[in-house]
């Protein structure tokens, strides 16, 4: 679960891009004009980090950086309950592991295509 190239961003209610960590998935109809971005949840000495991972090949539809990656953490809190994941990553999680919840596949007019977002099982890593 934990990714090296992983950039960790501010703590849990912020996030940052990272522009070559994942790819975009255009493997449907729906989600060829969409970006699919990877995000988890990096375990510092002192605080949670949201993070998005951002394709490289990123619609030139997303303009403003800040506002995508507040819609991918909205989406993700939307899908999954944000105190029972980030209470789950806390207490198994090691210090330094981003742990991976999944994707989220948008549209630059902010449809959501698809995600894949679930709360990773842990075992006390």
């Amino acid at each position: 679960m934990t990714d090296p190239d992983e950039t960790a961003s501010e703590p849990a209610s912020a996030s940052t891009a990272d522009p070559g960590a994942a790819t975009t998935d255009s493997s449907t109809d729906d989600a060829t004009d969409a970006d699919t971005f990877r995000v988890g949840i990096h375990v510092t000495e002192t605080e949670l980090r949201f993070v998005v991972n951002v394709p490289s090949d990123i619609d030139s539809g997303w303009t403003d950086p800040d506002a995508f990656q507040r819609l991918v953490e909205r989406v993700t809190w939307e899908q999954l309950d944000q105190r029972a994941t980030l209470q789950t990553v806390a207490t198994n999680a090691a210090e330094g592991e981003t742990v991976f919840l999944g994707t989220v596949t948008l549209r630059p007019d902010e449809t959501v295509v698809d995600h894949t977002l679930r709360v990773p099982p842990l075992d006390g890593a």
